[in-house]
């Protein structure tokens, strides 16, 4: 018999990713953490998105923070290889 440890991220009383280790769940916990309040912010913007749209716009500013830090501090995008849609390895979606 196997003995596997899994960290889940679970918000409001549901799971929603399992790792293999600590911290990828925190990192994880953290990005979605990011998007709640990138959500809250873009709720205040003068265009009006609805619930979802703002939800995965959020979502997707959360996982390319570090793009997102570079454009805005060095004012260009980066080489198109440093922009990935790849979300962390390793992470499986909880049941």
């Amino acid at each position: 018999m196997a003995v596997e440890v899994k960290y889940v991220v679970i918000r409001e009383g549901e799971e929603k990713m399992s790792f293999a280790s600590k911290k990828e769940a925190d990192a994880y916990d953290k990005m979605l953490d990011l998007a709640e309040v990138l959500g809250n912010w873009l709720g205040q913007s003068p265009v009006t998105l609805e619930d979802e749209q703002r939800e995965v716009m959020a979502m997707w500013l959360a996982e390319q923070k570090d793009v997102l830090g570079n454009l805005l501090k060095a004012g260009k995008l980066p080489a198109p290889k440093a922009v990935t849609e790849d979300a962390p390895a390793k992470r499986t979606k909880a049941a």
